[in-house]
């Protein structure tokens, strides 16, 4: 019993350094894992090593993933690639189903760009098809925060799902992670969507504050601003066709080897590691630089996702560190048989990374801080398998985003730029949050039963 209060101590540190503190969640959890290391009475001059061992493992992979995946998220950022995104689903889909449209746009284009980049970018456009269909606004919001939210959460090459991949050893099998991923946030997009359908013919009082909020011309105004658009295979190349090398790889990779062993399996390997593909990416990434001195704008750009990436590889680092001093203890052991009788299974990380979720706010600290703690423990969970690791991932991301409130920045935005009051925002956003976290966990969950 003694292990588990000592964990249970852990987690209330990282919760209270990181809200109450306001420390950095990289020196929270460097933290934890040092103070772990001295309360389950580790050999003192092994400690430091256990924490720099699992620091540098999990980077040495994923690190480069990771900076690729953000550099290649500024640049169509950037570029206006996400605009032609967007504009490329309302064709496809029309204003038929207009929160539909919305949460599939915002699907698609967090897949590269964070939620919170991606609902700044698409506000404008948002707010102009509510005013043209003349429906509210914060059904449209809603529709398109939770489409943003559902691949953020779940789908590699996001920061939060590619740590925690990397924390459960599946770095190199990111195929399987995106494709189970993908169907997950699909299901979780849809939820939000259809939760956001309750406000679209409701008359709510907004803020009255700042700009109106339904200006025909601010998008068009903001389109502008990009000058030439690039077009839509320019603008989806540089994500999907590194998922799609990546789940290629995959597919060789299975032990049937559809493809055997010779030549064009060494080449769809090799094409379908996440580096290789992601490195292919950000190249076809710079065939949207536009402007004439692209050497330059390259540079600006690879600093800037350099800079975006920076705290997200040294909390990942320190998850791993984390991670690394529990798996060096007795807790692992103590827990998977304590657990595994009360069959909890993956329930057990969903609500570990929710209570984290919902206390610190952070879905990337959630993410990372609760793979850590939970590898050590999979084989008693009865989950040490390639898909018990996956559905392992899909249950901590469904975890991180139940639910988001007043600590996490994404609220703000939502709000802030669809003008909502706080109240309408708890009713809105974070009570969707919330239905999509529980329909997460419950995909999660249906899927273990027939996979597992």
């Amino acid at each position: 019993m003694g292990l588990v209060l000592i964990l249970i101590a852990l987690i209330v540190f990282i919760v209270m350094a990181t809200t109450r503190w306001k420390l950095h969640p990289f020196l929270a959890l460097l933290g934890a894992a040092l103070l772990a290391g001295f309360a389950y009475q580790l050999p003192t001059l092994e400690i430091t090593g256990h924490i720099t061992r699992g620091f540098g493992n999990i980077l040495g992979y994923i690190g480069i993933v990771i900076v690729f995946g953000t550099i290649i998220g500024v640049i169509l950022e950037r570029s206006g690639a996400a605009i032609t995104m967007a504009e490329t689903v309302i064709r496809l889909l029309g204003e038929r189903f207009p929160t539909l449209t919305m949460s599939i746009t915002g699907y698609l284009v967090s897949i590269p760009v964070f939620c919170d980049s991606g609902y700044v970018i698409l506000n404008s456009l948002k707010n102009a098809l509510a005013a043209r269909m003349k429906i509210s606004v914060v059904a449209m919001s809603v529709a398109l925060a939770t489409g943003l939210y559902a691949t953020h959460t779940f789908v590699p090459p996001t920061p939060g799902p590619i740590a925690a991949a990397g924390n459960l050893g599946l770095e190199s099998n990111l195929g399987l992670v995106i494709g189970v991923g993908l169907l997950v946030a699909l299901v979780t997009a849809l939820a939000g969507m259809f939760w956001a359908n309750r406000f679209i013919h409701k008359e709510i009082e907004l803020v009255e504050d700042g700009a109106p909020i339904i200006d025909s011309d601010a998008y068009q105004t903001m389109r502008d601003s990009y000058g030439v658009l690039p077009g839509p295979a320019k603008a989806f190349a540089p994500i999907f066709v590194p998922i799609a090398l990546i789940c290629l790889g995959t597919v060789v990779n299975l032990p049937a080897r559809p493809v055997g062993e010779g030549m064009i399996y060494t080449l769809f390997a090799f094409l379908g590691q996440p580096v290789v593909a992601l490195a292919i990416g950000l190249g076809l990434a710079c065939t949207l630089l536009k402007s004439s001195n692209k050497r330059q704008e390259l540079q600006d750009r690879v600093t800037e996702g350099i800079i975006a990436a920076a705290p997200i590889l040294l909390i990942t680092g320190a998850g791993g560190a984390f991670g690394a001093i529990l798996s060096a203890t007795p807790l692992g052991d103590y827990l998977g048989q304590t657990l595994s009788g009360l069959g909890i299974g993956l329930f057990m990380p969903f609500l570990v990374a929710a209570g984290l979720k919902t206390a610190q706010g952070s879905s990337t600290v959630s993410l990372v801080t609760t793979s850590a703690l939970v590898a050590p423990l999979l084989g008693q969970l009865g989950l040490d398998s390639e898909m018990g690791r996956v559905l392992t991932v899909m249950a901590i991301g469904a975890g991180a985003m139940t639910v988001s409130h007043a600590n996490d920045s994404f609220f703000w935005v939502v709000t802030q730029f669809s003008r909502m009051k706080v109240a309408t925002g708890y009713q809105a956003q974070t009570a969707a949050t919330l239905i999509q976290g529980v329909v997460g966990m419950l995909t999660v969950w249906l899927l273990s039963l027939v996979l597992l």
